[in-house]
Parts: C-alpha cells; structure tokens; sequence
C-alpha cells in the first residue's frame, strides 16, 4: 500500500509561503520504516482536489493531506474530498461538540463551518487548540498549520497505520564513479542489474564536473538489505571492470 502526500494551498504555489510539509512528512515516515512513494502540490481548488484524492482513492493508495479544512471560503478540502467520495458534507457532531466547548458562543456561527465533513468521516484530534481533523477511507486530512498538522500526522501514523510500520525498512547504498563516461553509456548495466534484482530501485544522478570536483555519477540502489546489498555489490563488479574507473562509497547501511 503506497503512501503519497497532498499539499494544499494557493499561497504555496505563489510562493508567498514556503513548504515545510515534505521534508518533515519524509522524516515522520522514515521514523516508522514508510516510505513516502509520491506527493503533489494544488492550489486551493475543489475539483483539482477531488481529483488527486479520487486517483488515491482509485489505486488504493493511503493519502495524507495537509490544508484547506478551514471554514474560509477560500478552504476547499473538505468539500473536494466529499466531492471525491461521492457523498454530502455533513456536520459531524461531534467535532461540532468540540468546537462549542472551545469557543461557547463565538462558535456561531462561523466556527461551527469546521465541523462540516463528509459524511461518514471519522476524527483526527488536533492537540493544539482541538479542532479536529478527519478521515474517510484510507485518506487523512489536517490543517496547513505546521505545528497542528505534524502532530495530528503522528497519530494517524501510530493509532490508524500500524500495519504499515517496518521493523526492516528498505536500505539504500550511495556511491560515485568516477571515469565512468556518462550515463547513456551504462544505461545496459543498469537495465542487467534491475533485471538480476527485481526488488530494488536503481538510480543515477550524473555531475557534469567543476574545477573543484570531478564529472562523476552518484548512484543509489534501494531496496530490502539482502536484495540491495547483493545488486550493489554485483552491479560495482561489473562496473569496475569496464575500465579505469574508481568509486567513493557516500552512504553504506
């Protein structure tokens, strides 16, 4: 089951706000041996929402998504992920509990525009100022809020993602070749060792070269331990004895 990560918010993409979600989102993931497998960025637009979440939804990936659940009219989630569902936005009682508790009478009647999800969904619990987040299906929705949104993802990931957690989580072996000519022409061993090794994933960043640093190629064979340590070890054999060529080892298990 692939993990992926939708980042909602037009002020991303105008770049009056920076991203803060993917590296932490990788870092959260990494912590439980997940794998994040993609991630997309949209502006606050509903049917460009529903969308993404529908293509999630269609291949059974587990989505998490962060921003655009407020109750602004320039919030958009909630309504894209009914959308997408295919069923109405309700008032959830109780997050609508929860609100009138935190607020009393302020929380009508804007507030209470918080409370409304797709029906059916369920509470993801935000213990910064306790407006929930919700869920439906396998996909997970918090606020654009960095420091509400890593804290609710850690309780989506150990109360609702257990199953996904990995104790032996894939490995990648990092290195550079260095006389190695370019990559079209290594593009036959790379093929031979996907072939070979059929669990990992092989990939080559080319440096075309500086004063300061040598052309080179950095490679990265990922995968589970055995698997990525026999393709790394078969794969620098072969490339070694194609020529004068000399490896630096960047990152070893």
């Amino acid at each position: 089951m692939a993990v992926g990560l939708l980042i909602v918010g037009d002020e991303l993409l105008s770049g009056k706000r920076p991203d803060k979600h993917l590296p932490k989102v990788i870092e959260l993931l990494d912590a439980r041996g997940i794998s994040l497998e993609w991630a997309h960025f949209a502006g606050d637009d509903e049917l460009q929402i529903a969308e993404l979440i529908r293509s999630a939804r269609a291949r059974g990936d587990v989505l998490l998504s962060c921003g655009g659940i407020g109750g602004t009219p320039d919030d958009r989630t909630r309504q894209a992920a009914a959308r997408a569902f295919d069923v109405p936005i309700a008032r959830h009682p109780e997050a609508l509990a929860i609100i009138e508790r935190q607020y009393g009478d302020k929380a009508w009647p804007n507030r209470v525009l918080m409370a409304d999800f797709p029906l059916g969904a369920g509470l993801i619990p935000n213990p910064i100022n306790n407006i929930a987040g919700f869920h439906v299906g396998n996909c997970y929705f918090v606020p654009g809020f960095p420091e509400m949104a890593w804290p609710m993802l850690e309780w989506v990931l150990d109360e609702r993602l257990q199953a996904l957690h990995n104790a032996e989580p894939p490995v990648e072996f990092t290195f550079r070749a260095y006389g190695s000519g370019g990559e079209g022409d290594l593009i036959d061993l790379m093929e031979a060792t996907l072939s070979a090794y059929p669990p990992i994933k092989l990939a080559s960043l080319p440096f075309r070269g500086t004063p300061e640093r040598e052309r080179h190629i950095e490679f990265g064979i990922k995968g589970p331990k055995a698997d990525a340590e026999a393709a790394t070890r078969w794969f620098r054999e072969r490339l070694l004895a194609r020529g004068d060529i000399r490896i630096e080892d960047l990152r070893l298990p």
